[in-house]
């Protein structure tokens, strides 16, 4: 059975000079074979084709696309899509990222409606809805994001909503106001470990980022919080054993942990291609930490299989609360 990476050809050729400029001068880093256990098919499912032709329709960007996914043909094929809301340019220029960098354009204010038509007819049960990184904005896209859960509820009241969000770096008051729009699940990535920040993240900032975390438990304690690593980027075995510490300390419910794959030849290099074996006893350490759910596997990405994954967590929580 063939299999292929699931990349577009002109990110990886064209990436740096047309989607990362910021990334031109660095050297090239050659991209490696990946090992079986991480390989996928190619997307042909005819639903991942209607999938395709629904987000074109309505004009939505998915992250699945823009952040090259591995996963985008299981997921499409079962009309499962996460929709990136406020454009397709990012004010960030993380390392390991694929989404394109520059000065975005205005927010759409048609698009809190465009986005809820869309879920209401893909007939989805759970939604994931993440951004790029605004810090153009005054509340760093607060706003757009409350619009576009209560353009959602309304629509599709039956839907559970999934945001995956940026970090409000000094825009005070942005995270309340996407609190108070009351997401079933509110998701924000750490990403790495706090010695890699300068190098793979370094518009951001780790205690920042799990201040947020925290924040979200303080002001509603019933919504879901979540958050993921990549792995693969030279981080020890010790390092993402404290970041789990520091995630049950802010009493964070799930941890996503997954293989760190690079884009182009102008982003950070994969330091190693970390095992299944390995990922199992991520997560088995995860387990005995706390979390009430817990998905480490090479292909986990922060959305896969979310619609499932919240079905558990709400059972989680009442077998824990028993």
């Amino acid at each position: 059975m063939s299999s292929t990476r699931i990349e577009i050809d002109h990110r990886q050729t064209a990436g740096a000079g047309v989607r990362h400029p910021e990334k031109a001068h660095r050297p090239d880093q050659p991209i490696q074979r990946k090992p079986a256990w991480i390989r996928v098919k190619a997307p042909n499912h005819p639903i991942y084709h209607e999938t395709r032709a629904l987000m074109r329709e309505n004009k939505l960007v998915t992250v699945c696309e823009e952040a090259a996914c591995p996963n985008i043909g299981e997921c499409w094929s079962q009309r499962h899509a996460t929709m990136m809301i406020m454009g397709d340019t990012c004010t960030r220029a993380c390392s390991f990222c694929n989404v394109r960098t520059g000065q975005p354009e205005a927010l759409d204010g048609a698009e809190p409606g465009r986005v809820a038509d869309a879920v209401a007819r893909l007939g989805l049960r759970h939604v994931v809805i993440t951004s790029v990184d605004r810090d153009d904005l005054a509340d760093g896209g607060a706003g757009h994001f409350a619009a576009v859960i209560g353009a959602i509820r309304a629509a599709a009241p039956a839907t559970t909503i999934e945001i995956l969000t940026p970090d409000f770096l000094r825009k005070p008051g942005a995270l309340e106001v996407v609190v108070a729009a009351r997401p079933d699940v509110f998701n924000h990535n750490l990403e790495t470990v706090p010695r890699l920040y300068p190098s793979i993240r370094p518009g951001a900032r780790y205690y920042q980022s799990l201040r947020l975390l925290d924040r979200v438990k303080q002001i509603d304690p019933t919504i879901f919080t979540k958050s993921g690593l990549m792995v693969g980027l030279g981080e020890g075995r010790a390092e993402i054993l404290q970041v789990m510490d520091d995630l049950r300390v802010a009493e964070v419910d799930f941890l996503t942990i997954g293989q760190y794959l690079q884009p182009t030849i102008k982003h950070a290099a994969v330091a190693e291609f970390v095992t299944p074996e390995h990922f199992a006893d991520y997560a088995s350490m995860a387990r005995a930490r706390g979390f009430l759910l817990v998905s480490a596997t090479p292909l986990t990405r922060s959305s896969y299989h979310a619609d499932a994954d919240f079905a558990a967590l709400k059972a989680a929580r009442l077998a824990a609360a028993a």
